[in-house]
């Protein structure tokens, strides 16, 4: 062999690989075996699913045209609600009453189907994201179904249906501005709260994310509180106004702490600190007794507390009362707010170990800065009704309050 050539190998056979071929999509033939099984169980859905159980068809490749026939009767053009060419039946959720006790058995029949075949969730998810998208393709009547069903499918555990499936798709510019989210999130909220509870409704919000931002359902012109609390009391849902007002009241309390922290901590002129107070309150209609509890939170909570030092730690404590008494004052300015502020420091130094020998010096130079009157410190004393070691200050205030009462009775 000169050296020129090259070897070859005899013999072998080189294969070409086979290509997959896909079957041809047929979801037309698909659409009309299921419709044709409705029909022959005249819209039995025990007869129905027992039928869909035993049959051969391919529900893992065409789950979605499946969820369609359920819905609406049959199948629907790509990407619309319009139906498409082929056989209906009229024993669809769009096609039904718009009532609880007739939509329910359909959730029911749609859970046995998911029990049997658990990969068509992702296939209902699918339908519901397109249906939900598409509000303004059906009629008011046909929507209010969709938001019964929606509840009712929660309300019972659908298997696996996550609620992000059903809030997030809603959340589109031209739905909410038109008003269909909110009618169709009112429905929804309703049908629900008929058979749960308020925790198990903002349990779902939570988990479709939705919980802090209930405003985005309604059109931008209206999404204030007042706009919320004004529909959903028309709509017999006070429950939800009342959760919702709380939210807002602990966001806006939260940001009022956040601003007095800093400024404490900065130590801000004492007349700036008050107008912050001031303005917060006006802004968010904070209640006078939440006021005084939240300043006194903030002002010992900005205390540098010693571990062990109980000397220091009362040392602390009385400068931040003496270098801050102005801003107290400001705001105690009833014997009731003064009374609140006791029993704020009542149960601070009750909870707090290292605090619990400070309350009657506490008190004490609240009065000597006339942040509290002898008259409501007497009154504490007397009649306080809060028991968080009450006996245990009454008696280490008693050297005080007898020098106050004495200092009474030579007046």
């Amino acid at each position: 062999m000169s050296s020129k050539e090259r070897p070859t190998l005899g013999g072998t056979r080189i294969k070409t690989r086979k290509r997959n071929i896909a079957a041809p999509l047929d979801p037309a033939a698909f659409a009309d075996a299921v419709v044709q099984i409705y029909l022959d169980n005249a819209g039995d859905l025990e007869l129905i699913a027992k039928s869909i159980e035993s049959s051969d068809l391919n529900f893992s490749r065409y789950g979605d045209t499946f969820f369609e026939v359920v819905f609406t009767g049959g199948r629907t053009q790509p990407g619309t609600t319009k139906p498409d060419e082929g056989d209906r039946h009229p024993y669809s959720i769009i096609e039904c009453e718009p009532k609880r006790d007739v939509i329910l058995p359909s959730v029911v029949y749609i859970q046995k189907i998911l029990r049997r075949k658990p990969f068509l969730i992702k296939n209902l998810e699918n339908v519901m994201r397109r249906f939900l998208q598409s509000l303004e393709l059906f009629e008011e009547n046909e929507r209010k179904k969709l938001a019964i069903f929606t509840a009712l499918a929660f309300s019972q555990k659908l298997s696996g249906l996550p609620p992000e499936t059903v809030f997030q798709p809603l959340l589109k510019d031209n739905l909410v501005g038109k008003g269909l989210v909110l009618s169709f999130i009112t429905d929804f909220f309703k049908e629900y709260l008929i058979d749960n509870s308020l925790d198990d409704l903002i349990s779902i919000l939570k988990r479709g994310k939705m919980e802090e931002n209930l405003l985005e359902f309604f059109p931008p012109a209206k999404r204030t509180p007042e706009a919320f609390s004004e529909h959903f009391t028309k709509e017999g849902l006070l429950p939800l106004v009342e959760y919702n007002d709380k939210k807002i009241f602990e966001v806006k309390l939260k940001e009022m702490k956040s601003a007095l922290t800093s400024q404490i901590a900065e130590e801000a002129d004492i007349s700036e600190v008050i107008e912050t107070v001031k303005q917060h309150v006006k802004d968010a209609k904070f209640p006078d007794i939440e006021v005084v509890r939240i300043l006194w939170d903030v002002l010992m909570d900005a205390v540098q507390w010693s571990g062990k030092n109980q000397q220091q730690n009362a040392n602390s404590a009385l400068r931040q009362v003496k270098t801050w008494a102005k801003l107290l004052n400001t705001f105690c300015t009833s014997g009731k707010l003064e009374l609140e502020l006791i029993y704020k420091i009542q149960v601070q130094c009750y909870e707090d170990t290292k605090l619990m020998k400070l309350f009657p010096e506490i008190v004490k130079s609240l009065y000597d800065e006339d942040v509290l009157a002898e008259d409501t410190i007497l009154h504490w004393c007397r009649k306080g009704t809060n028991p968080k070691g009450r006996q245990t200050f009454v008696k280490a205030l008693e050297p005080f309050v007898k020098w106050l009462e004495e200092a009474e009775e030579e007046e």
